[in-house]
């Protein structure tokens, strides 16, 4: 995915920082047993925070390993378990079909890249979907209604926001308790309406010069990608509604040892990720559009 959905590390604690950095690099291990070496570079923040709404509230102790990045030290991890796997399941079902929407997306010579990844993930994803076929069911779906969207030329950002939204929000589908699965059914729902618009945003520019479709863009009649002064402030507002719905959400439910990393997340992290998106400063490792190819972090553990 992405790369917005972040904890500002920076602020945080080292004992939060550490607590969080041993899900990032779980999940890469997860990744890793479960799919091979290669599935470990889908890997980013934004599953990361997937996996720690997942988890119990209670931290297990961490293990050891050595790995690509520490090959001669051994660091702390968190141990296999159910929220990691899913997390995994779903991170290469989402990137499978971003990146054969790429395919679909380009001419022959320029979707080279994408069939050529999408080849090598495409063993991984037929383990995954066959262990989660509700959300790879949710996925094709969701981004194919995006793809017809995009067709159109939809002006709506609702209509275009909705669609990631209830992809993302179908992440939440196989989580027992009724009412948690609907908890994080709402949080996540609002966070891929939220992750959607400020993709659109960071692509305003790059958008304008290519004529991809922008539904901001177009909402907003933005020439040359550059934000009007109102339209700036009316899409802030909206951004910060779905920030606000996700809140609501978050405080219906303990989420025991991870609270201070989801808390700093959602009431700082996505607000300084959108504000610096809107002012141009954002930086982000590229690697293609979550409209309709993937992006992800280059960090692997």
């Amino acid at each position: 995915m992405y790369g917005y959905v972040r904890p500002p590390l920076g602020t945080l604690p080292e004992e939060e920082t550490e607590r969080f950095r041993r899900v990032y690099c779980g999940l890469c291990h997860t990744l890793g047993r479960r799919y091979g070496p290669a599935a470990r570079f889908i890997l980013n923040y934004d599953f990361t925070f997937l996996a720690i709404l997942l988890s119990a509230p209670v931290e297990e102790g961490p293990d050891k390993a050595r790995c690509l990045v520490s090959p001669l030290r051994r660091r702390s991890f968190q141990p296999p378990s159910a929220a990691l796997e899913l997390a995994a399941d779903e991170s290469v079902i989402l990137a499978y079909w971003q990146l054969r929407d790429g395919v679909a997306d380009h001419d022959w010579l320029h979707g080279l890249k994408y069939r050529g990844v999408a080849g090598v993930l495409e063993p991984a994803y037929r383990r995954a979907a066959s262990l989660r076929p509700g959300f790879d069911k949710a996925a094709r779906r969701q981004l194919e209604l995006l793809g017809r969207l995009e067709e159109e030329r939809c002006p709506s950002i609702d209509r275009a926001a909705d669609a990631f939204a209830a992809l993302l929000g179908a992440a939440a589908g196989e989580v027992e308790d009724p009412v948690r699965r609907r908890v994080l059914g709402q949080l996540l729902y609002h966070l891929g309406r939220w992750v959607y618009l400020v993709d659109a945003a960071d692509d305003l520019k790059k958008d304008a010069a290519s004529g991809n479709y922008n539904p901001v863009a177009l909402r907003f009649g933005l020439e040359g990608g550059v934000w009007t002064a109102e339209a700036r402030r009316e899409f802030a507002v909206t951004l910060d509604h779905s920030i606000h719905m996700m809140a609501t959400a978050f405080e219906l439910w303990d989420f025991g040892v991870w609270t201070p990393v989801l808390e700093s997340t959602l009431y700082t992290g996505l607000f300084q990720v959108g504000r610096a998106v809107l002012d141009g400063t954002f930086q982000a490792v590229r690697r293609g559009r979550i409209r309709k190819n993937h992006k992800n972090e280059e960090e692997t553990t």
